[in-house]
């Protein structure tokens, strides 16, 4: 079995941007009228530069690449459904995990967990409410549904530079097809890129940086499934409620409840 691709979203977000500008004021003892005064080292610190976008230190992500380098103005976008893990998911995943990094010791946990629903895109900052209020028109009237995700699958992003372990959806496809028909009208309204034509919805429970496919499928991958297969109510624990999609741009979350 091959690695399914993930869905390509950015690692890491934009922040928003501003440009401060200063007047020049004539100085004392004949300072000629337009000339700067010069600033203090002290006073320039307290104030980082925005005429660059961050330092692209994948050190500072866990090893992790911009799927797509920063520019200023842009901000990465994803939609998505997310998923409040309980605490019985949280054992059943810190269970899996253990026995993965038996093959890959590097792997780790995602702090939060979610279902995409559309691609990691680029939006310019002044798209961004207009972007936004164009969905909540299109989740308006969509409904609440139910879904189970408890088939085992590895997935890699599109670029092979990291790799996850995920839970992928094994009931209530048609309906994240039904989401993921909306936001791609929406995303070809802006011109953006739409999502995956067979896509494989799931929550991505861990992962590493490389492609580490290889290690994870064939004998891990099976021992994997019969965990979650014989975790203690697993069947109830992995049947889940899609109560409402979110949208992230840079460091900012929309909230867009189900019907």
């Amino acid at each position: 079995m091959s690695a399914a691709p993930l869905v390509g979203y950015s690692s890491s977000g934009s922040e928003d941007e501003a440009e401060a500008g200063t007047q020049a004021r004539p100085g004392a003892g004949g300072r000629p009228r337009g000339q700067k005064l010069p600033v203090p080292d002290s006073v320039l610190h307290m104030f980082p530069s925005t005429e660059e976008g961050p330092e692209d230190d994948s050190a500072k992500h866990g090893g992790r690449v911009r799927t797509f380098p920063h520019e200023r103005g842009n901000w990465a976008t994803h939609v998505y459904l997310p998923y409040d893990a309980r605490e019985e998911f949280v054992d059943l995943l810190d269970t899996l995990l253990f026995h993965a990094q038996t093959y890959v010791p590097r792997l780790v946990r995602m702090e939060a967990f979610h279902l995409s629903l559309s691609q990691s895109v680029v939006l310019r900052h002044h798209w961004i409410h207009p972007f936004v209020q164009a969905l909540k028109d299109r989740m308006a009237s969509c409904q609440r549904f139910c879904f189970t995700a408890n088939r085992v699958k590895i997935y890699t992003n599109q670029e092979k530079t990291r790799t996850f372990v995920g839970l992928e959806v094994t009931s209530g496809h048609t309906q994240f097809l039904d989401l993921v028909s909306e936001v791609d009208r929406v995303m070809e309204e802006f011109d953006l890129a739409t999502f995956y034509q067979d896509p494989s919805f799931h929550i991505s429970l861990a992962w590493c940086v490389g492609d580490a496919q290889l290690q994870l499928e064939g004998p891990c991958l099976r021992e994997l499934q019969e965990i979650v297969d014989e975790f203690e109510d697993s069947e109830m624990l992995l049947r889940m409620h899609a109560e409402q999609v979110r949208c992230k741009s840079g460091n900012k979350f929309f909230l867009m409840p189900l019907k």
